[in-house]
């Protein structure tokens, strides 16, 4: 069974809206649109390259998959831009509910059962990377169909804007894979594997927690 990771870009309230660019996601009159590109930098942008290095599919909601499918089939250094190259050889799947326009060479819509459908690229590739779409992660967090989030989480605060977990999230429980990087600018990747159970719940005033005693 193949391996989906979700690469997520959030504030530090977690609003995850367009981070790439003011048309990427204007809903709701949102103001803020790439609100990202002024926080990027050489070292954290590298990170994010590194992070598709083993990529052979790429699952995507309608909305990105739009903007890339505009944007890389003829990105300015063609063959060799290394991410160009990558998204235009990779099968692309595109959760819609409506009907895209799949010209893009090697997209395929998914089925109207989107978990089902998820579950079944799941067993034909091993690495299947999930970026921005974030109407489809809340479907991928609340059927707990991904194995690894690299959620960066930047150093500002919007106040308005759709949220990273936003409508149907789950108790879920998530284990800490590496040591947070942070980047000059302050962004700070932490990088999520899907751990079993759901949360559990206790008592900071017992004995073993060191806290509540007379001092």
């Amino acid at each position: 069974m193949g391996l989906i990771h979700i690469e997520l870009f959030a504030t530090l309230d977690l609003v995850g809206q367009a981070p790439g660019g003011p048309e990427e996601d204007p809903d709701d009159d949102f103001p803020f649109g790439g609100w990202q590109a002024p926080l990027m930098d050489e070292v954290a942008g590298e990170k994010i390259m590194a992070a598709y290095e083993d990529t052979d599919a790429l699952l995507l909601g309608r909305k990105t998959y739009d903007i890339f499918a505009a944007y890389w089939p003829n990105a300015e250094g063609g063959e060799d831009n290394e991410i160009a190259r990558l998204f235009n050889s990779v099968p692309k799947y595109v959760a819609s509910r409506g009907t895209p326009d799949l010209s893009w060479a090697g997209s395929t819509q998914l089925g109207p059962d989107l978990p089902a459908a998820v579950r079944e690229i799941r067993d034909r590739h091993e690495h299947i990377k999930v970026v921005g779409s974030l109407n489809l992660v809340q479907t991928l967090l609340r059927e707990k169909l991904f194995d690894r989030l690299d959620l960066w989480v930047h150093p500002i605060v919007l106040g308005v804007g759709k949220k990273v977990f936003d409508g149907g999230a789950v108790p879920t429980n998530v284990t800490l894979l590496e040591p947070p990087f942070a980047g000059p600018k302050g962004s700070v990747l932490l990088r999520y594997g899907l751990a079993e159970g759901t949360p559990g719940t206790g008592d900071m005033s017992a004995p073993d927690r060191g806290l509540g005693r007379d001092v």
